[in-house]
């Protein structure tokens, strides 16, 4: 059998070639639903399959959309990347993924490369405070969706945003310790130099602050390097932290990391000191990845919804062109705090007045502020 054409399936359907073309390019909601039907019985009973390649050829585009995120090294990211591309093969798309260590330069090139590719659509995993970089991208009509940053002042209007609120997410976790009687809670997040850990640091402290605490009194890490990517790197941070701030004068009942991978490694820290979690410090992380329900105890922590954020991001990613109801503005989804063992009451005893492995750890370190 030959090459089933769309001018086949057109006949076969009784429609015209362009209304099968608009069903296969994702422009079939304005189509009455039973052409729709009609159509798809007919791609079906000949066993259409479309010339990818010929109609990028035609259009400068292709079927496909683009995924750049930090690391998919990091469970949440990886996560992420799986939810997008299960929603993207559903509907019909091809995702082609690139992975950038948070470095803008490699942004660029992935973009650059992509757009060449005829990619017309991406979504980036970013949180820097600009889009600069991708500004000639942006002017040519690239649809970009971030994921996880908000849309800024300086953003063109063409850019859309898919995120939880940060913020709102940040305030649960502090909240959720806060109601267990902990007044000496801790932050850690390591560099603080992307919008989503500003916001969620931002939520935790409207928490201290409404408890009648004052956030610039309990104990911060704050990096002074990059935001890691990897999944080591923030796992180091959380150890690094927790010993510190546990050699303190002031040492925390209750610890909320920036997301899991750095609330495991603060978990780490504190099994090596020979102290329990939950009984003796309470950790909170961000992200609900799988790693959270296998650890010993499991992590309580803020979920991001990411199957419905995927879905949601690939909506605006192949949304009509023509649509400007499409393009531009946050879409933001409120996280939902799921409350494990890695929590508990406040200790009776506080930890500054044991003896023991945490009273020989020397602190010091400059990038503990308190």
């Amino acid at each position: 059998m030959g090459t089933v054409t769309i001018q086949q399936v057109a006949a076969e359907a009784h429609v015209s070639p362009t209304t099968v073309s608009n069903y296969l390019t994702g422009r079939s909601e304005r189509m009455q639903p039973e052409t729709r039907d009609r159509v798809r019985a007919a791609i079906d009973r000949l066993g259409y399959r479309p010339n990818r390649a010929a109609r990028a050829l035609r259009t400068g585009k292709t079927h496909s959309i683009g995924l750049v995120v930090p690391s998919v090294a990091n469970p949440f990211w990886g996560t992420f990347a799986n939810e997008l591309e299960r929603a993207s093969i559903a509907a019909g798309y091809s995702v082609l993924l690139g992975n950038t260590e948070r470095d803008a330069a490699r942004e660029l090139r992935y973009v650059e490369d992509l757009w060449d590719a005829g990619v017309r659509s991406i979504v980036l995993g970013t949180s820097l405070p600009s889009l600069e970089h991708l500004q000639p991208f942006l002017d040519r009509g690239l649809r970009l969706i971030t994921f996880d940053r908000p849309v800024q002042p300086t953003d063109p209007p063409s850019v859309m945003s898919v995120s939880v609120d940060n913020s709102v997410g940040g305030y649960l976790g502090a909240a959720h310790l806060l109601g267990l009687g902990h007044t000496r809670v801790s932050f850690v997040a390591g560099a603080m130099q992307s919008l989503n850990r500003t916001a969620r640091y931002r939520g935790f402290c409207s928490a201290l602050t409404e408890a009648g605490l004052d956030p610039a009194e309990q104990a911060q890490w704050s990096g002074t390097d990059a935001v890691p990517a990897g999944a080591a790197e923030a796992a180091e941070i959380g150890r690094e932290a927790i010993t510190a701030m546990l050699a303190g004068p002031r040492p925390p009942t209750a610890v909320m990391a920036i997301n899991d991978m750095t609330a495991l490694g603060v978990c780490s820290g504190i099994r090596a000191l020979g102290l329990s979690i939950g009984a003796d410090v309470s950790v909170v992380g961000f992200d609900d990845i799988v790693l959270a329900t296998l650890c010993d105890p499991p992590l309580t922590t803020v979920r991001q919804p990411l199957p419905d954020l995927a879905r949601l991001a690939l909506r605006e990613a192949v949304g009509d062109d023509d649509d400007a109801a499409t393009r531009g503005g946050s879409v933001l989804l409120r996280p939902e705090l799921v409350v494990r063992g890695s929590t508990g009451p406040v200790p009776e005893v506080a930890i500054g007045r044991r003896s023991g492995p945490a009273t020989r750890v020397v602190a010091g370190d400059p990038r503990l502020v308190s």
